[in-house]
């Protein structure tokens, strides 16, 4: 689960190596004890760039949408199996949902195929 002001690893070659996450996009609020809105694998936030390199093509000052990619809290699957990963990771998008980078590093799940993103699991070294 990603919420807000929670820092992203950014897993592609844009530039950028770390974010923090400001909004999470098309979640409301639920109702009872939990009622900040948290994001999943294939959800979209947008965030702020904390760390990048010289020549990162982004702005640090401006805000950029990202799709994530993996979480540390387990997602639970059809099968009854479960998939987690060591860090929050996600991959820097841009308006029409295409990868700004041309390489992911690391893992990508299965479940982006459901959202239909496509073009992030052909870049991605391995599915899981």
């Amino acid at each position: 689960m990603v919420q807000q002001e929670t820092m992203l690893d950014i897993a592609d070659n844009s530039g950028v190596k770390s974010a923090l996450c400001i909004k999470v996009l098309g979640r409301g609020g639920s109702r009872g004890k939990m009622t900040r809105p948290v994001a999943s694998v294939g959800d979209i936030v947008c965030v702020a760039i904390k760390k990048s390199l010289p020549n990162c093509q982004l702005d640090d000052k401006k805000v950029h949408k990202c799709l994530i990619i993996r979480t540390k809290s387990p997602v639970k699957r059809s099968d009854g199996s479960y998939v987690r990963f060591d860090s929050n990771a996600a991959v820097m998008i841009d308006g029409d949902g295409n990868p700004i980078g041309t390489r992911i590093f690391g893992a990508v799940p299965r479940e982006l195929r459901e959202k239909n993103y496509m073009k992030i699991l052909s870049l991605a070294s391995e599915v899981v």
